[in-house]
């Protein structure tokens, strides 16, 4: 029995116990990632941007009223020799992809807050 004791114990002890200071811990951890979500989208609402990835030196582009798929990338100062082979453009999780050449074309694509602008080779 006292063998039984001894592996039941260990198995406890292996099995994650929490203590209440890591309880304590965890949950001051879990709540200040919660405060930093909230921060996060509020400055979300204050500076509304748009975000460019793929090889340009400014990401973040404000966003203001009649902002154009051409604009945003001249602001984001695209920094490869070649023109992009794709462009993908996401908002609100639904993806649309477009040729480059309707840029060239002089076709206005107007983007909205938050929409995120993949640059693809």
């Amino acid at each position: 029995m006292k063998t039984f004791a001894a592996i039941l114990v260990l198995a406890l002890a292996a099995g994650g116990c929490t203590t209440k200071s890591t309880a304590q811990m965890k949950a001051q951890q879990a709540f200040l990632a919660g405060q930093n979500a909230a921060l996060l989208q509020r400055q979300a609402a204050q500076f509304p941007s748009v975000t460019i990835v793929g090889p340009v030196q400014n990401p973040k582009v404000p966003w203001v009223a009649g902002l154009t798929l051409a604009q945003a990338i001249a602001t984001a100062n695209y920094l490869d020799s070649r023109e992009p082979g794709q462009i993908v453009i996401t908002r609100q999780g639904e993806t649309a992809q477009l040729d480059p050449g309707v840029l060239l074309n002089g076709v206005q694509v107007p983007l909205e807050q938050g929409d995120v602008i993949e640059l693809k080779p």
